[in-house]
């Protein structure tokens, strides 16, 4: 009886370790944006399936202020700033700006996910390869949710490890849209 519940707190003191560890890592402030040449970015080279099975790709946005965020229906902070992300969408898509989900989850789980979660946005489906590939927009930690803003040239602005709130967003996208 005594070893089981040294287990059992020994495995409440791991899951409370990992808990502080997850938000001490992914909480804090933006990720410094690494210096990349704009032709070193894969990004513009993705071609997706979107939610209907069709290739879409991200070099279709080119010239638009573009935020591509990496998420999972499986992610409490992707969930969470994704509906900010929608209001901005729609507040904004007329100045040029363009949001994109990358989700490395299956169609049917996005699917089941937009019938209570509405996005005004594309949602793209990726895979590990994908989220691999995110690493050289400084996504080293290859963690979600993981967001990249691009200025209308194609360069890379911020990055976001973890959620990025919709007022910090939206200081981002206006600094970009005056430019």
């Amino acid at each position: 009886m005594k070893t089981s519940r040294l287990w059992l707190m020994l495995a409440g003191i791991a899951l409370i370790a990992a808990a502080i560890g997850y938000r001490w890592g992914v909480r804090g402030e933006r990720e410094e944006t690494p210096t990349v040449a704009t032709s070193a970015l894969p990004i513009f080279e993705l071609v997706l399936a979107d939610l209907k099975g069709q290739s879409q790709g991200i070099g279709q946005w080119r010239g638009k202020v573009l935020v591509v965020n990496y998420w999972a229906t499986w992610c409490p902070p992707c969930l969470e700033e994704m509906p900010g992300f929608s209001r901005l969408q729609d507040k904004y898509r007329d100045k040029g700006v363009q949001f994109v989900g990358i989700s490395i989850d299956n169609a049917a789980k996005i699917l089941e996910f937009e019938k209570t979660t509405p996005v005004s946005y594309p949602l793209l489906i990726g895979d590990i390869g994908v989220m691999e590939k995110s690493a050289a927009l400084g996504n080293t930690r290859q963690a979600l949710p993981f967001t990249a803003v691009f200025d209308r040239q194609g360069r890379l602005s911020a990055t976001k490890l973890g959620r990025f709130t919709e007022a910090d967003l939206e200081r981002e996208l206006i600094e970009l849209m005056s430019r």
